[in-house]
């Protein structure tokens, strides 16, 4: 009897997991049919997060490969050529020919298409971002440079070393690694320069697809809405609540401690009181 209450229960805990990222799921679902809906679009998500899958719940880090490229694809491929597009990125970046697909396609899409970002979107999602017609930020969120890095090092910082030291004195694989540095970094300005060169002046945008990728900045500078909106980019702060609530099915997996804590509830601005007391 024992040893088959210990079977059950440890079932219980195996398939918890997976239910509750099932009914996570189907509220996610819900929440992009409602935002479809009031906007009037179809609703793609790219979202990386660091989120417990399996029956052990081992957490597993996201970036975009070649996977949300073609499930991306698919999804414009089925909207209606009017159709508006809203695309939802919070993401690290990822895969060059990845993002760059993406954000090919969506410049492409006759509809208008709109690029949410609630948190940030670095490197490979600032790209898919310049992609689209306009970008709605957070107040707080930031997209990032899109210089290219070449296995830990950024490209531009190897033409440094190139530059600053004789010849014989730089062993080949640096050189190599500089030769294939120089062209990711022409390559990369082309391409945003590429996506950008209809949303802008001509030397405007050469000018912001130079200052995005040839290492003005760390890779991962925080560019914020003012900053983007001095490039001359089509720049909107603010967000609709119902991007934040379906940002909020999208938790971090559980620790046993939490870094940050804090009472649920949004607070009355002039009573100070959460709005729960205050209709009490």
């Amino acid at each position: 009897m024992l040893f088959q209450l210990f079977w059950v229960v440890f079932l219980v805990v195996s398939l918890l997991p997976m239910w509750r990222q099932q009914r996570i799921h189907r509220q996610r679902l819900s929440n992009i049919h409602r935002i479809e809906k009031l906007r009037g679009s179809r609703v793609i998500t790219l979202i990386h997060r660091q989120e417990a899958f399996s029956l052990l719940g081992l957490p597993f880090n996201r970036f975009i490969d070649i996977e949300d490229s073609e499930a991306v694809l698919r999804a414009i491929r089925y909207t209606p050529p009017h159709m508006p597009i809203d695309i939802i990125l919070h993401t690290p970046g990822g895969l060059v020919l990845a993002a760059e697909q993406i954000a090919r396609a969506i410049k492409k899409h006759p509809g208008k298409v709109t690029a949410f970002v609630p948190h940030y979107a670095m490197s490979g999602g600032t790209l898919i971002a310049l992609g689209a017609d306009e970008i709605n930020m957070d107040d707080n969120a930031v997209l990032g440079p899109v210089d290219p890095q070449l296995g830990n090092y950024p490209a531009a910082s190897i033409l440094k070393v190139v530059e600053q030291k004789p010849i014989k004195d730089i062993d080949d694989q640096t050189l190599i690694l500089a030769d294939m540095a120089r062209k990711a970094l022409i390559q990369v300005e082309e391409m945003v320069h590429r996506i950008i060169d209809d949303r802008m002046p001509p030397e405007a945008a050469r000018e912001v697809a130079k200052a995005l990728t040839q290492g003005r900045w760390t890779h991962d500078y925080p560019l914020t809405c003012d900053q983007l909106r001095e490039f001359g980019l089509s720049i909107q702060c603010g967000l609709p609540r119902e991007i934040y609530t379906l940002m909020e099915l999208y938790p971090q997996p559980t620790q046993r401690r939490p870094s940050v804590q804090y009472v649920p509830l949004p607070y009355d601005k002039k009573t100070g009181e959460s709005q729960s007391e205050a209709r009490l």
